[in-house]
């Protein structure tokens, strides 16, 4: 499964969930969802680090609870670039992968701001 394939498919979850409990997805929403979840995230993280209560549950539930927030922040970030119109695609090829030495043949020149030097990222 692709990135886009996947963000679609959580716009009908989320389209879904918000007309059910009358919800208006605006730009503040979708920035207040991924904090929740990013919330959530940390909690599980402390609970599974033993830094907080585990509130009675066990290893592999805390497990379960800390894979299942990743998921949440994950899906929130996809939704709310989509709201945007950021194709995550791209950005994650232009801000990371270009560092990758493997797509480079071993390094990345860069230039005085920190900024690769390879054409496609110029050529933007």
């Amino acid at each position: 499964m692709d990135l886009r394939t996947l963000t679609e498919e959580l716009e009908a979850v989320s389209r879904l969930y918000a007309d059910r409990h009358g919800i208006d997805r605006d730009d503040t929403w979708f920035l207040l969802k991924l904090h929740e979840e990013i919330g959530e995230l940390t909690q599980a993280f402390l609970m599974r680090a033993g830094q907080a209560r585990t509130k009675g549950l066990s290893a592999e539930e805390l497990d379960a609870r800390f894979r299942s927030e990743l998921a949440d922040v994950l899906s929130q970030v996809l939704l709310m670039a989509r709201h945007h119109g950021v194709d995550l695609e791209d950005e994650v090829e232009r801000k990371w992968l270009v560092w990758n030495p493997d797509r480079r043949g071993g390094s990345v020149e860069v230039e005085a701001g920190g900024v690769p030097v390879a054409g496609e990222v110029l050529d933007r």
